[in-house]
This record gives C-alpha cells, sequence and structure tokens, in this order.
C-alpha cells in the first residue's frame, strides 16, 4: 500500500482540531485497504492550547506528529516545513478548519493512483460564506494574476491538494525565504487536474488571514511571479516623459510664436503634485522588488522549530 503524508498548518486551532481529527479518522477508516497515513500538524507559535492538543494526539497514537515553532513564520513556511518532513509516497495539505473537506481525499486518491498526473489540487466554485468584499478582491487578484503571470494560478485554487513525492522534491527545491505557495505550486509545472467542489464555513475558530494581511499576501504574489509591474512602471515614466516633452514644445510656441504668456500657478502645482505622486508610486513598486530581494540574499531560515516529533 501506498503511505499518504497529511500536512496541516495550524495556528490558533484548539477548538477546529479536535473536530478534524474525528474527520479523519473516519476517512482513515474508509481507506484502510488502499493507503497508510501519517499526518503532520506544524505549530506556527499558537498562543492557545493547540500544541497541547497535538502532543496528546502523538502520545495517543504515533502517525500523528507535530511541529512547533520558535515564533510565527507564517502558513507557506508551515507548508514548507510540513512537506520537508514528510515521508510518504504521495503528501496533501489540508487546513485545519475543515474548509477543506478530508472526504475529497477519497477522490483525489483514485485520481492520482492512476498516474495520469501528478498532483490532484481542489478549487473553490464559489466564495460562500466569505465578506462580499473581501470576494471581489480575491476574484480580481486571481484575474489579474492570470493576465500577468506566466504560470496558471487558478481562480478560487485552495494549498488542498495531493502530490506524488516527485512534485513535492521540485517544490522543496524552491528555497526562497519570502514564499507564495501557489505560485511555486504553478512554477514548478507537472500536470494537475483540478477537482471543483462547495465552498464551506470554518468548523471553529475565525480567519488567521485579516484583510491587510491578505493584501500583502497578495502583494507578496505579484511581485514573486511577475516582472509586469516593473514594465508598467517604465511605460508609464515614457508617456508621461512624452506628454511633458509635447507640453514644453507648446509652451515655447506660445511663447515665442505667439507672445502668449499664460499664468497658470494652480494649474502648474496640480501637473507637479500629480507626477510627484506618480514617481512616487513608480519608486514604490520598484521598491517592493527591492524589498524581496534584499530578504533573499540575506538567507535567513524560512522556519526555526522549536520542538518535535
Amino acid at each position: 500500500m501506498k503511505k499518504i503524508s497529511i500536512v496541516i498548518p495550524c495556528y490558533n486551532e484548539q477548538d477546529a482540531l479536535p473536530l478534524l481529527v474525528d474527520e479523519l479518522e473516519k476517512l482513515i477508516i474508509r481507506m484502510k485497504n488502499d493507503a497508510t497515513f501519517e499526518i503532520i500538524l506544524v505549530d506556527n507559535c499558537s498562543e492557545d492550547d493547540t500544541l497541547k492538543i497535538m502532543k496528546k494526539l502523538h502520545k495517543k497514537d504515533k502517525k500523528y506528529r507535530y511541529i512547533s515553532f520558535s515564533r510565527n513564520f507564517g502558513k507557506d513556511s508551515s507548508i514548507y516545513a510540513g512537506l520537508k518532513a514528510s515521508t510518504g509516497d504521495f503528501v496533501t495539505i489540508m487546513d485545519a478548519d475543515l474548509q477543506d473537506p478530508p472526504e475529497l481525499l477519497i477522490e483525489m486518491y483514485k485520481i492520482l493512483k492512476s498516474g495520469d498526473c501528478d498532483c490532484i489540487a481542489a478549487r473553490r466554485k464559489n466564495r460562500k460564506g466569505e465578506p462580499l468584499i473581501r470576494s471581489m478582491l480575491a476574484d480580481i487578484f486571481y484575474k489579474v494574476m492570470q493576465k500577468i503571470s506566466d504560470y496558471e494560478i487558478v481562480s478560487g485554487a485552495r494549498d488542498f491538494r495531493l502530490m506524488t513525492r516527485k512534485m513535492v522534491n521540485a517544490v522543496l527545491e524552491m528555497e526562497e525565504t519570502v514564499r507564495f505557495t501557489k505560485g511555486i505550486f504553478a512554477w514548478v509545472g507537472f500536470k494537475t487536474t483540478w477537482i471543483a467542489f462547495e465552498n464551506k464555513e470554518r468548523s471553529a475558530g475565525k480567519t488567521k488571514l485579516p484583510m491587510k494581511n491578505a493584501i500583502s499576501y497578495a502583494m507578496r504574489g505579484i511581485v514573486a511571479f511577475s516582472t509586469v509591474p516593473l514594465l508598467l512602471a517604465s511605460v508609464i515614466g515614457m508617456i508621461f516623459c512624452f506628454a511633458a516633452l509635447i507640453y514644453t514644445v507648446v509652451i515655447v510656441f506660445n511663447h515665442f510664436i505667439l507672445n502668449n504668456i499664460v499664468s497658470g500657478y494652480s494649474s502648474l502645482m496640480c501637473v507637479l503634485l500629480f507626477g510627484f505622486g506618480l514617481v512616487l508610486l513608480i519608486l514604490g513598486i520598484i521598491g517592493q522588488y527591492l524589498a524581496q530581494m534584499y530578504l533573499e540574499v540575506k538567507r535567513r531560515p524560512k522556519y526555526i522549530i522549536k520542538e518535535s516529533c
């Protein structure tokens, strides 16, 4: 039988973990003739009893393993740590809040075992239950990424997917510090089959990705997997330089040919302020890329493990 590793990033999931474990045990019973399991719980320095629950699970059943970070390194680092610790022939990533339905793994396994693809990935059919503004911004983000990136980042894509060991090893070779996991999955390639499912609300607790963090995460993804913003900044700069040249010609013509000297302090200030704002915007775009380069060249570890088993 094949071995399946289930990687579960966790942060303050003391209420959701018992519910998840119940569902996982049902899943394991249903698949007992097809596969064996190891479950790797990655604690991102939770502030509640998440780690205590993990330790109890491991003490009771050794197929439950845990990794605990020294501080909160983010979900993407948790995923990387879990993938690195996994030993299964197939590896899946699953959220602790049951928004990724564990029973879907049965269908994923059947398809992947056929050998026609290297990854079975889940995507949401809709964002039912999410705030309207958050849902709209997410849709815009995916549409923008599809336009400006050379890699397919599917709208509604989840981190929930079942991968072959070959694909997992390829993902682990991507060692950048600033990680955007969905982009990394797309970049490494491999044939991926998508499964759509109805969106589910969290089983317990609150979302760990507030709006400001979601926007920051989206910006990180754009900077990490597209250079179009830099090209756009250059194009805007050239357009405004050309417009300034034309405007200069018009002013010179009015002054020396038509002898028409027009005072325009207010309009001049508006143009200057707009120009300065545009320059700062372009510098900000460039700064995002420089900041990411700065973080990468330091080569700091993606995470620090405080304890594990």
